[in-house]
């Protein structure tokens, strides 16, 4: 019966932890397929631990592992915690925002099911699910970046920065990651791609990008740093 591990990194997310938490419990799977979720507490400032222990003692059959960092380490850091702590067959980054749609697990989910793939993306500018209109500079920065990376991996990929990366675990487990923050993205996609013989697909999802009133994190110092890890984890490594 194939597991699907599920890492939630979650940092000042006291508000909207429990909605994140509703979609993935009663997102659906495959036929015998089962749902494990890693939650892991960045060192919040506000009360997202009690937000979580409230949650699980809600619903204790719902198979949640919570890990709580003692310092704040960055987004990075708590998907090296996270993918360390699964137990899965297959692992999905989903973040603790309303950002992205468990719904959609089954979407990235059908190139493994058919055999074709070891590491899915999930795509926000390809295919025609919804898209919330926000930010301009922002998704010409995340092309931007997304170009940068293809020209050294030689992948065809449309969203490098997004979220929903799935992978065959014990191919993400066998991964040495070092960025601890938002350069994971740039890192893990450098050292996937030069695994002989993986397979990677790239699906359309949906994205209901939130702003930063709302609590989006990222910003351009992150998308300088991606740019250096790009050259780090591509030119500068080999």
């Amino acid at each position: 019966m194939p597991t699907l591990s599920i890492v939630i990194p979650a940092y000042n997310e006291e508000r909207t932890i429990h909605l994140i938490l509703d979609k993935v419990r009663l997102a659906t799977l495959p036929s015998s397929w089962e749902k494990e979720v890693i939650l892991i507490n960045d060192c919040s400032k506000d009360n997202t631990e009690g937000a979580i222990l409230r949650y699980k003692s809600e619903f204790p059959e719902f198979p949640i592992r919570y890990v709580a960092h003692e310092v704040n380490k960055g987004k990075g850091a708590a998907l090296h915690t996270g993918i360390a702590h699964a137990s899965g067959e297959y692992t999905i980054i989903q973040d603790a925002d309303l950002e992205y749609d468990p719904e959609e697990y089954n979407i990235l989910l059908v190139p493994i099911l058919k055999g074709f793939a070891d590491v899915v993306y999930g795509s926000r500018f390809m295919g025609g699910k919804p898209h919330r209109v926000l930010f301009f500079w922002h998704s010409i920065g995340n092309q931007f970046l997304t170009r940068i990376s293809n020209i050294f991996t030689n992948l065809n990929l449309t969203d490098m920065e997004t979220c929903y990366k799935l992978f065959r675990s014990d191919i993400i487990k066998n991964i040495r990651l070092k960025e601890n923050r938002f350069g994971f993205e740039p890192e893990v996609t450098a050292k996937v791609a030069r695994i002989e013989g993986v397979r990677i697909y790239e699906v359309g999802i949906s994205y209901y990008g939130r702003t930063y009133a709302e609590g989006k994190k990222i910003g351009w110092r992150d998308g300088f740093r991606a740019i250096y890890c790009i050259l780090k984890y591509n030119l500068w490594a080999k």
